[in-house]
């Protein structure tokens, strides 16, 4: 639950690209799931919304002005974003046409399912 720190993740303009995966294994999760936060900001299928418990943060002309539009929600920080707001539960938003952003997706599977 600490902050993240350079040790932990791709940050606060260090490295101006994502980092190659296990990069950073300070920052993996207790699943072993690596580079959570970081990196690129991952893209969601939900529109960006409040959502129940909502607070302003860090400022409302940053999110309240654009909830219920065609924005998209993006979660987790990329390697421009500042450690103050670089965690998993941090939202973003953006158009997903735009390419200048730093986003991409995450792509899993079920650990059972390796070969």
């Amino acid at each position: 639950d600490a902050d993240p720190t350079p040790a932990h993740a791709n940050l606060g303009q260090r490295h101006l690209q994502p980092a190659p995966v296990g990069a950073y294994p300070a920052g993996a999760s207790p699943l072993g799931v690596h580079q959570l936060v970081g990196d690129v900001w991952e893209w969601l299928s939900s529109g960006f919304d409040a959502y129940p418990g909502y607070e302003t943060f860090p400022y409302p002309e940053y999110s309240e002005v654009f909830f219920g539009g065609d924005y998209r929600m993006l979660r987790g920080g990329s390697f421009g974003t500042d450690p103050s707001v670089l965690r998993s539960t941090f939202r973003n938003w953006d158009h997903p046409i735009r390419r200048q952003i730093f986003s991409g997706f995450r792509c899993a599977r079920d650990a059972g399912s390796a070969a």
